[in-house]
């Protein structure tokens, strides 16, 4: 996982104690571990597994990521059971996301 993620997070959330805490207890920086892999996959054109990789990501996190969706780097999902990152999601860089957030919904009415 991204160093500058877990640094970013001792940086600004005050229970986050050590490095260790973060990487095994946050699930927000799991959905995202799963989300590079998958998003990988997504642009070589494996797009089932994917998609799988995506939903298990889910199932584990609570937290759904889209693997067509665009995360920059040092994206923090605080809390985010709830989450959902669609595929015409564009994220930039430093942004932090809260339990219970929809991103890239397009409606239809």
């Amino acid at each position: 996982m991204e160093k500058s993620l877990v640094k970013k997070i001792l940086e600004t959330d005050p229970a986050a104690k050590n490095r260790w805490n973060v990487l095994l207890n946050y699930p927000g920086v799991h959905a995202l571990f799963f989300y590079r892999i998958a998003h990988t996959l997504w642009k070589g054109h494996l797009k089932i597994l994917a998609r799988f990789i995506s939903q298990l990501a889910r199932f584990i996190t609570g937290i759904e990521i889209h693997p067509g969706a665009e995360i920059g780097k040092r994206l923090f999902i605080d809390h985010g059971h709830g989450v959902v990152i669609g595929e015409t999601t564009v994220i930039g860089n430093d942004c932090t996301l809260y339990q219970g957030v929809t991103l890239g919904g397009v409606g239809t009415g």
